[in-house]
């Protein structure tokens, strides 16, 4: 029989990118932004399905069905509704926004057939089921309860269902303008983030504040039922109309406009967020109960925006309101292109599906684009770059070496995470058990704020030493609580608040210990993570600890590094001391033009 190739495809929005399935089996993945070097990238993903392509050493004349993961017509009508019942209040916005619907987004399907070269039918699913089919269908699960929360698609913001076998149905749902996606980066604009590009760093702010202002929330801008369910008091909410999240009214309900972005951080910044990150994890655990009880599953899928706030998903799982939870590694838009192609292969085409309970579909979600070590010489070569090569074994062992003696690591394994998370192929890798090492980290190499906490790997067989979490954590979408016979007795006393509480030592493993004695955990076993287990396992043999540093392979402002070009030159434009390349490792001091480097190439990157 012929193979069935179905590219999946999301974006034009947010995030676009693309992904290749094979007669149900994933072959590839990625965003865009990976190769076009533009963070949160919404162009067509022409990049991307060109790789996906090449990794399956296809054409598009091979492929059999396209899918793009959200309707247009029916988001077209949303935002036209949307002005028309706000009319004339609006009217800049639409303005700005009808240009683009008008000349590319409607006819989307024209569009994706040209840019394709594809001649064939496109299929499109609504938003929240390609969400929904990212999340069960590769999940380890034969049936379970299937949860999407995210900002907005076409008119959903938030559904839930269950799937079961090669299909799935979602059976509520709440719609726009009421979302707890957009209620969030309302409050990551308020405190001069950036939407859609920010919400990760106002949860990282909050455990930096008090929940002080949630009961104000609660009180005027959203109302929480028991089940879950609720809306906005839109009176406090510009993003309708506007061109921004927040309005005056919100403005003055909190005493303040919003932080201008990079000015410092106060308290009442730190309150806030607390207090959003509260509410927040309030809706997330009363709808996840209800969604137990109405469905009757054991086990729970995620996806959507709302299912990378990771702290809380770490507060669901330790409810223990389910068995077990799987998060769809590409929560957000992105790994809306694999959800379509799955849907397509499932519930188009009727195709069968077992899954065995234990193993999830999702390769590690190493979908990206790879190299070899011969790949690697030429590059480094033509630079006259020097350079040490190791045997597969003995590489790990110098690469824990090197990471033992307090040196800062950049590290690029075999094929590129597909997600947001680098998960030990586009990592810089740090010693935990440093109390320097968070600021080193943040300052010198990332280039970003001094509060943004690290993450540990660790290996699965000891998390449960270091952490509180009823499961593995394979995908770094769970935070969870540091065991108390790791924490410094000591460190409890202290009297400090907000960023000064960084310079308290909590636990054996301080750098990846968040003010909070949280830690967003990445748990790393030899089935899924190959090389990376043996690297933090030689750690542990040479150091009694089996946790280290994970930092995405990037500096702020830039996407995770892709290509062996993109990581020599992060790591040529920081002060990391080491490069790994596969087996190849490079010494920041044995490297000519260093200095040129950083002065001419940072700020470009920053910019």
């Amino acid at each position: 029989m012929a193979l069935v190739y179905i590219l999946g495809i999301s974006g034009y929005y947010h995030d676009s990118a693309a992904a290749l399935v094979r007669d149900g089996v994933i072959i590839a993945a990625a965003q865009e932004e990976r190769f076009t070097r533009k963070k949160h990238d919404a162009s067509f993903p022409a990049m991307a399905v060109a790789y996906c392509l090449k990794e399956a050493g296809i054409t598009i004349r091979d492929v059999t069905h396209v899918a793009f993961y959200e309707k247009p017509f029916l988001k077209f009508e949303r935002l036209l509704l949307t002005y028309l019942h706000y009319a004339p209040l609006g009217l800049v916005s639409f303005l700005k926004a009808m240009p683009a619907w008008l000349k590319e987004k409607i006819f989307l399907k024209d569009v994706l057939s040209k840019e394709l070269g594809w001649e064939g039918d496109i299929i499109f699913p609504e938003h929240h089921e390609s969400h929904a089919a990212s999340a069960f269908f590769p999940s380890p699960f034969q049936e379970a309860a299937i949860l999407t929360m995210d900002g907005v698609g076409e008119w959903t913001t938030t559904s839930f269902g269950t799937g079961e076998g090669n299909s799935l149905r979602l059976e509520s749902e709440i719609r726009f303008p009421h979302s707890l996606g957009l209620l969030y980066s309302a409050f990551t604009y308020y405190g001069g983030f950036r939407v859609n590009s920010g919400e990760y760093k106002l949860m990282g702010l909050a455990p930096y504040g008090e929940p002080k202002y949630a009961d104000l929330i609660r009180r005027e801008l959203i109302d929480i039922k028991p089940d879950g369910s609720f809306r906005l008091n839109m009176e406090y909410f510009n993003y309708c109309v506007g061109l921004t999240m927040t309005n005056g009214k919100f403005h003055r309900l909190f005493g303040r406009e919003p932080r201008k972005p990079e000015t410092a951080f106060s308290q009442f910044d730190m309150d806030v967020a607390r207090s959003v990150q509260e509410v927040t994890q309030e809706v997330m655990i009363k709808t996840a109960r209800h969604v137990r009880e109405v469905t009757g599953k054991r086990n729970l899928c995620l996806a959507g925006g709302v299912a990378l706030n990771c702290v809380g998903n770490g507060r669901i799982a330790r409810e223990n309101i389910f068995d077990r939870i799987w998060i769809q590694p590409a929560a957000g838009d992105a790994g809306g292109a694999l959800g379509a192609a799955l849907f397509v292969w499932y519930q188009y085409l009727d195709n069968p599906r077992q899954a065995d309970g234990r193993h999830d579909l999702q390769f590690g979600s190493y979908l990206g684009p790879g190299f070899s070590d011969a790949d690697a010489e030429v590059f480094l070569q033509a630079k006259g770059a020097p350079y040490v090569k190791f045997d597969a074994d003995n590489v790990h062992l110098r690469v824990a070496e090197l990471i033992a003696a307090q040196k800062v690591v950049g590290y690029v394994q075999g094929r590129m995470e597909f997600g947001p998370r680098a998960l030990g192929a586009r990592s810089i890798l740090g010693d935990a058990r440093s109390e320097k090492m968070q600021e080193i980290m943040n300052v010198r190499i990332k280039f970003r704020e001094s509060f943004r906490p690290f993450a540990p790997s660790m290996l699965a067989d000891k998390a449960k030493d270091y952490v509180d979490l009823p499961y593995e954590s394979p995908y770094m979408l769970m935070v969870g609580s540091v065991q108390d016979k790791q924490i410094d007795p000591a460190s409890r006393d202290t009297l400090l608040t907000g960023i000064a509480r960084l310079k308290v030592r909590r636990s054996t493993v301080p750098a990846v210990t968040h003010v909070d004695y949280s830690a967003r955990v990445q748990t790393v076993d030899a089935e899924r993570n190959g090389s990376y287990y043996k690297t933090i396992s030689a750690f542990h043999e040479l150091t009694g600890c089996p946790v280290i540093i994970n930092t995405s392979f990037n500096i702020r402002g830039e996407p995770i590094v892709c290509s062996i070009e993109d990581a020599y030159r992060c790591f040529m434009c920081t002060d990391m001391d080491y490069l790994v390349l596969g087996n190849i490792v490079l010494d920041k001091q044995q490297q000519p033009g260093r200095d040129k480097f950083k002065k001419e190439d940072i700020s470009q990157i920053l910019d």
